[in-house]
């Protein structure tokens, strides 16, 4: 504590504002798909045009991600950070204030490239603020802190949706990136020259494998961020049109499952410390595929709880996946690179979160015919084609993970 009260930089107080930075982001993300139903009927739009206030910032991070990292590998990532939560601040503005759809829709992609920076950056100088040892525990610190923002948005964005309005929640984000901003300012130390790696090259096979070792871990880290966003998409119209929820009552639901990972990714951190990343990795696979499974057959017969329960698996295990592919894909290469890595996760990350808020959105749209006006047994319908398409997902990403299993295993 005293070195997050000190004047000096110090590890507290630096993970402290990356955390945010991480926490901020998954926001972006989580308050945005619980106004769904709200902007629909605040703008007169369907739920296909509705949907592009989630794309929008999803497809302006995915353009960025991979340069942001890149530019903070060679400018200092410290500036580049916090220039992106400036942007994201501005941006918050101008989408609380946003007189129509299409201004919404713009302001929400320049919100996504700030958040492009903040969670690129973030992850990549989590190895610049922790030791070696303990990449695992901060991957699951930031983990956490994402879980954090995705419990967070559903339960405070529909409470103030249902005591103010909409344009309230985007700007409830302001004070909150400003504190992040005066961290990362007084905390994280000083850029000072990224090393360059060591004299001499891998051999062929060395570095043949951490291709076929990388590209898996981005392959999976997209496969399980669409099965992630489409609880995200689908979730409001289900609990509100198929199980009779208010907006408060939406967001408390969807926030249940992210409440128990939130507490959990720290955990999931360790386990990776302690057990490795392949064996973390593989069992957070399998947890994952018992909860898209009872997302499924659960909500059938036992309604909400059947729902609540499905996702107070699935969750849990998406965080030990994500602790596990970050460490294991970050540490596999050297640190000059890890601007350019981190933002690689993070392209991977949003084309899957694209896919599941535009694919998966479109599987769920296509069964139901129209979300926002569907019977109750036709949106079950929709929730149980939609996760078992998510159960096949998971599957292959099983077996992608297994092309890297040999080498990976004294991960």
């Amino acid at each position: 504590m005293s070195q997050f009260l000190s004047h000096r930089p110090g590890p507290t107080g630096a993970l402290a504002g990356l955390s945010l930075s991480v926490l901020l982001s998954s926001l972006g993300t989580s308050m945005a798909n619980v106004s769904l139903p709200s902007l629909t009927q605040a703008f007169g739009a369907s739920f296909q045009q509705v949907q592009w206030v989630v794309l929008s910032y999803l497809l302006a991070m995915t353009a960025l991600v991979v340069v942001a990292g890149r530019l903070g590998d060679r400018l200092g990532r410290r500036r580049l950070l916090m220039a992106g939560l400036l942007l994201f601040t501005l941006a918050s503005v101008l989408c609380a204030r946003a007189p129509s759809l299409e201004a919404l829709v713009a302001a929400r992609a320049l919100q996504g490239l700030g958040a492009a920076t903040m969670m690129t950056l973030a992850m990549a100088m989590t190895g610049d603020t922790v030791s070696k040892e303990r990449t695992g525990s901060a991957m699951g610190w930031l983990a956490s802190m994402s879980a954090v923002g995705t419990a967070l948005g559903p339960s405070a964005g529909g409470l103030l949706i249902a005591w103010l309005d909409w344009r309230a929640m985007f700007l409830s984000t302001v004070p909150l990136s400003l504190l992040t901003l005066w961290l990362v300012h007084r905390h994280l130390p000083a850029p000072a020259p990224v090393s360059t790696p060591r004299s001499g090259t891998p051999t062929e096979a060395a570095a043949l494998w951490q291709g076929t070792a990388l590209g898996a871990g981005l392959v999976m880290n997209a496969l399980v961020a669409t099965v992630m966003m489409a609880t995200l998409v689908i979730g409001p119209f289900f609990l509100s049109g198929g199980l009779g929820l208010g907006t408060a009552g939406v967001g408390a639901a969807m926030s249940a499952g992210p409440l128990m990972s939130m507490v959990f990714g720290f955990v999931a951190g360790k386990l990776v410390d302690r057990w490795g990343a392949a064996h973390t990795l593989r069992t957070g696979l399998l947890v994952m595929l018992a909860g898209a499974l009872g997302l499924a057959v659960l909500p059938g017969p036992w309604g909400l709880a059947g729902y609540l329960l499905a996702i107070s698996v699935l969750t849990p295990g998406y965080q030990l996946f994500q602790a596990a592919n970050n460490t294991a894909t970050l540490t596999r290469l050297p640190a000059a690179r890890r601007g350019e890595v981190s933002g690689l996760l993070n392209l991977a990350r949003n084309l899957g979160l694209m896919a599941g808020a535009s694919v998966m959105g479109w599987v769920f749209a296509w069964v139901t015919t129209e979300p926002a006006a569907a019977a109750p047994a036709t949106l079950l319908h929709g929730v149980q084609v939609t996760f078992g398409a998510a159960a096949g997902l998971l599957v292959l990403s099983m077996l992608v993970g297994r092309t890297t299993r040999p080498a990976a295993s004294g991960l």
